[in-house]
Order: C-alpha cells, then sequence, then structure tokens
C-alpha cells in the first residue's frame, strides 16, 4: 500500500520536469484540515500523511475557462492541490475519503468509487519517495518483537518518481453557492499494484509508479478505453526501486523534515 510518503522538491522543480503549463497551486479549494495543515499546502513536505493537501499534476480545462459558444476549453496540463483520500461524488461523508487513500490496480476499471475517475480523471503524484514499515525485520536492526522497521524506498535513478493517481470532485452541499470554492473538495487516491520482487519482503503492495514514457499517455483525458489504461498499469520491469531503513520519527505524522529521510543507523552487531 502507499499511506505516507516525502514531497521536497520545489514545484518549480516539478513544474519543469512534468512540462507543467500552468501552476495552480495558489488557487482556492476547500480541504478537510480547515487550514490547520503543517507544513503548509505547496510546500516541502518530508511525511506526508492522508488527508493533506498534495501537489498533483493533471490535464484539464483551467478553471472557469471556456472557449466561444460554451465550447469546453482544452484541457491543460496544470499543478495543483488536491485533498488525499478519494472522495467519490456520491459520498455523503467528507470522512469517507480516509479509507479511500490507495486504489488497487486489479480492481480500479470496476469498483464504483473508482471506476468513473480511471477513465478521464487520473493524476500523477511527484514524489521523493514512499515509507513502508517491515513486520519482522532482521534481528540485526535490533528492533523489539512486535514492532515494525519504516523504510523509505526510492527509485534507483535520478527519474523524478511519478506514482499514478486517479482524483475526484466532491461537491459540499452545506454551501449553497455552487461556484464558491468552498463548495468543493478535489481528492485523489494513489493506485496499488503487487510489490515487486525486491520490495515484497517489506509490504505486499507498492504504489504503481510510472516511467516518463507513460505520463502523457497517463494524464491524457482523452484515453479512456479499458485495454489502453491495462496498459498503461501493466508491470515495468523489476528492479527500479532501493529501500532504505529509516529512524522511527516517521511513524509520527506530526514529524517532518529531511531528517526522516536521513537513512538509519546500524544495523547492530548480533
Amino acid at each position: 500500500m502507499c499511506g505516507r510518503y516525502a514531497s521536497s522538491a520545489d514545484s518549480r522543480a516539478i513544474i519543469e520536469a512534468f512540462d507543467v503549463e500552468l501552476d495552480a497551486t495558489g488557487e482556492a479549494d476547500a480541504g478537510v484540515l480547515g487550514g490547520r495543515q503543517e507544513p503548509a499546502p505547496g510546500r516541502a513536505d518530508h511525511n506526508l500523511a492522508p488527508t493533506k493537501q498534495a501537489r498533483v499534476v493533471l490535464e484539464r480545462a483551467p478553471r472557469g475557462a471556456q472557449d466561444g459558444d460554451d465550447t469546453p476549453a482544452d484541457p491543460v496540463r496544470q499543478l495543483r492541490l488536491l485533498t488525499w483520500g478519494l472522495l467519490p461524488p456520491w459520498s455523503t461523508d467528507v470522512r469517507a475519503g480516509v479509507r479511500m487513500i490507495n486504489a488497487r490496480a486489479e480492481s480500479v476499471l470496476t469498483k464504483p468509487a473508482f471506476r468513473a475517475a480511471i477513465r478521464s480523471r487520473r493524476c500523477l503524484v511527484p514524489a521523493d519517495g514512499w515509507f513502508e514499515w517491515q513486520k519482522d525485520p532482521d534481528p540485526a536492526w535490533g528492533i523489539p518483537k512486535g514492532r515494525k522497521l519504516p523504510h523509505l524506498i526510492t527509485r534507483r535513478d535520478d527519474v523524478p518518481m511519478a506514482m499514478a493517481g486517479i482524483y475526484e470532485f466532491w461537491r459540499d452541499e452545506a454551501v449553497a453557492d455552487a461556484a464558491d470554492p468552498a463548495a468543493w473538495i478535489s481528492t485523489f487516491s494513489i493506485v496499488t499494484t503487487a510489490a515487486e520482487p525486491e520490495l515484497a519482503p517489506i509490504h505486499d503492495r507498492q504504489p504503481v509508479v510510472l516511467d516518463p514514457d507513460r505520463w502523457d499517455a497517463w494524464l491524457d483525458p482523452d484515453v479512456t478505453g479499458t485495454g489502453e489504461v491495462e496498459s498503461l498499469l501493466a508491470g515495468q520491469g523489476a528492479g527500479r526501486f532501493v529501500a532504505t531503513p529509516v529512524g522511527d520519527a516517521v511513524g509520527r505524522v506530526q514529524s517532518n523534515g529531511p531528517g526522516l529521510l536521513v537513512p538509519r543507523e546500524g544495523p547492530n552487531p548480533a
């Protein structure tokens, strides 16, 4: 699965790496934390957790844009802030998103909460890497029985990490005016798949991480066919990642800062 990740790159670097045309991170959008997020949305965050607003790359017409004669404007590649934890449009409880931080690749095309978004509302989630906790680690690490060893999982190469995501728009009926930005919460989920062999000892699931040659098609809202989407989710070869044990502080949601990415000292001598 993916329940925590780091995204510390400057927005300008993300814009350059992903060929973003519009930086929309300054546009108002309702979240579920009521403005209490730390670090502030859009800033470097070394411990991104569900319900936080995070930077994602997507392609759609800019908010409020249209061509003449009410013709929808062309999609534009944007960097936006979305809340992590997908809320289906039909959900009646804003807290439901906490249960939908991940969407399994094996069922995303058929599950009611995800099947509309996967066909035309796909996004890329830029990250340094994601965190995963290993049960029963090597005793050499000296981890007490019953506790888990956190790892930061990153790419082996210098290619920016782009996790596959899907997004939705949820209407807050408590806000009467649909034109009010507070009436909408934009949310996303990270698509997961079976872990690659070298990661399986840590956890049996991992995010779908897309290589750059799939970015354009993944973001293209006109790519809607079942076969097309399945091919984008298909495996891309093993050996792309390295897992590095890190300190226990990452397990506390309140913890943040580059120190969370520092390799753990050890293992302890047997």
